[in-house]
């Protein structure tokens, strides 16, 4: 019985022990994954006892991972859809929504592409499939290589609504399973052209200027534009977690929103809640 008493003591000590360590996961958005790996890692420096895992997916699979209990924040690059707010409610989850940062995002094609501008209008006709050949659009006589994300990316379903007007993509849309992916395919294919969160832009790819206004002005996607709201692309980056457990990672969240973490968004890529 006293062995007993002392095991059922300890096993009372371990859960405060694991609260204060702050372990958690966050899996989910390509997009956001960057951005959360140097806040646990900037998080993590000032407090050497918390652990924090972080991997990708894409955000539904993250948001999907809230559900099943296989995560504990799901970082997503949209937000949450009717059907997935209800299977947490039938799963008597409740949850808590927080945007942490904004994105650009921009279209992306190889720098041996003379095309340097494309209007909504046309980025539509390209991803839907109606436009082929980059003559079309002003360029070299050349077929076009469509890269995208896959379904379950926040990405796709943000660029499917905001940029093809809620049309569906072609079928010669080379579906992608992570944003790092597109780079380096749109970086070794010269008549390719795909979409990738600003964090993701390297000088192995060249973004275009875009327009919204049918080719009157044309907006190149930078930090800076994205924040005075000039380039049209522009989303919030989320983060879902369970009310149950609120405790646990709020410390972690705060010091994202807080002026240091706002600093590393800004640091990595990305577009800060403020001026």
């Amino acid at each position: 019985m006293k062995n007993r008493n002392l095991k059922m003591m300890a096993l009372a000590l371990m859960f405060p022990a694991i609260i204060n360590a702050q372990s958690f996961k966050i899996k989910g958005s390509d997009t956001v994954l960057p951005l959360s790996q140097a806040e646990a890692e900037a998080y993590m420096k000032k407090d050497p006892k918390a652990s924090i895992a972080v991997t990708g997916g894409g955000s539904g699979v993250g948001l999907a991972a809230i559900v099943s209990g296989t995560t504990d924040i799901a970082q997503s690059s949209r937000s949450m859809k009717m059907d997935e707010k209800l299977k947490m409610q039938e799963a008597g989850k409740a949850f808590k929504e927080v945007i942490i940062a904004f994105d650009a995002l921009a279209v992306i094609v190889n720098p041996s592409n003379t095309v340097s501008q494309l209007t909504r209008e046309q980025l539509e006709g390209i991803f839907t499939g109606k436009i082929t050949n980059w003559k079309e659009v002003g360029g070299e006589d050349g077929k076009i290589v469509v890269y995208s994300r896959e379904t379950s990316s926040g990405t796709y379903e943000f660029f499917k609504e905001h940029v093809l007007n809620k049309k569906n993509f072609g079928p010669n849309a080379l579906l992608m399973p992570a944003t790092g992916a597109i780079t380096q395919s749109v970086s070794q294919t010269k008549g390719a052209i795909g979409y990738v969160g600003l964090a993701y832009v390297d000088k192995a790819v060249k973004p275009l200027k875009v327009s919204y206004d049918k080719g009157k002005t044309f907006v190149t996607p930078t930090v800076a534009s994205a924040m005075d709201k000039t380039y049209p692309i522009t989303r919030p980056l989320y983060y879902y977690y369970l009310a149950s457990i609120e405790k646990v990672v709020s410390p972690y969240i705060n010091y994202i929103l807080s002026p240091e973490g706002q600093k590393v968004v800004l640091e990595t890529g990305y577009v800060p809640l403020k001026k």
